[in-house]
């Protein structure tokens, strides 16, 4: 009888860390456009709605809450060292750092050699500090101006310094860098590829390569060194560029993804006016 209940305890563990595996589950729907999902230290998972102008969390716990409201039209999330979010402020054009605990903001960037910038869209924090950030050209209804200044491009922020990288894209969009630093991946919507660069050790990238012919909206990676691409659903692929999974959702469009909850045991999907999670089953 012990055994047997020792037996029943093991199989109702792991059906509560292992639910639902390789199942999407809808956590919310009701929002206008859900972007910019990142995970803070605990956890915990904040994401924007951004034509409703809000920034959302949600808890380990499984608790779903307003954080933020008006919240610079943010797009792209993602936490920095020391715990503030690092936000893409579309609205005014800017970089934000936001703390979690009194929802005060600063603006890190408000423009290039004197020149706004189009449009901040993703973010990707290095773990030495170095803000990378892609600014394509979005034409936004709550803006009165009706044309770039610059040419879409990608950037580096370090000791206050934005730094220009690359701007030969069609128009790009996500970006990640690989959990060891050495390697950043930068989707280009604009001409469905996604490049991966090498990032030197002072912070700057070079030999850009081709890393798969996709591109995509917001994008993350996993420990395996798998990476996520959205658009039609999310496709994951291996370190070496091969497609090994689809995962198809519900929705007209999936913009970005993280992983969430405190070992990161689940992946957490914005699309569209829902927000979603799965469990993995596929590694």
């Amino acid at each position: 009888m012990r055994n047997l209940c020792l037996f029943i305890l093991f199989c109702n563990i792991s059906l509560v860390l292992g639910q639902k595996k390789g199942e999407l589950i809808l956590i919310s729907d009701g929002f206008s456009f859900t972007e910019g999902p990142a995970k803070d230290s605990r956890g915990d998972i904040y994401f924007t709605d951004q034509p409703n102008n809000r920034i959302w969390k949600y808890s380990k716990e499984g608790e779903l809450t307003l954080f933020l409201e008006p919240a610079g039209r943010s797009n792209g999330l993602f936490f920095d060292t020391e715990g503030f979010i690092i936000a893409c402020a579309d609205q005014d054009n800017e970089l934000w750092r936001v703390s979690t605990k009194t929802k005060q903001r600063e603006i890190l960037v408000a423009g290039y050699q004197g020149k706004k910038l189009n449009g901040p869209n993703d973010v990707w924090v290095s773990n030495q500090g170095v803000i990378y950030l892609t600014d394509p050209y979005y034409q936004r209804s709550y803006w009165t101006r009706t044309n770039s200044e610059i040419p879409a491009a990608i950037y580096r922020l370090s000791n206050g310094v934005l730094q220009k990288l690359d701007d030969e894209f069609g128009r790009p969009n996500g970006i990640v860098g690989s959990e060891d630093g050495k390697l950043l991946y930068v989707a280009d919507i604009g001409d469905n590829k996604t490049y991966v660069y090498d990032i030197k050790n002072d912070g700057t990238i070079g030999n850009k390569r081709l890393f798969c012919e996709r591109g995509s909206d917001g994008m993350t990676i996993d420990k395996q060194g798998n990476l996520y691409l959205t658009g039609d659903g999310v496709f994951i692929y291996n370190a070496q560029g091969k497609q090994i999974k689809h995962i198809s959702v519900p929705a007209d469009w999936t913009a970005n993804v993280c992983f969430g909850g405190e070992s990161s045991e689940y992946l957490f999907i914005t699309a569209s006016d829902k927000v979603f999670k799965i469990y993995p089953d596929w590694f």
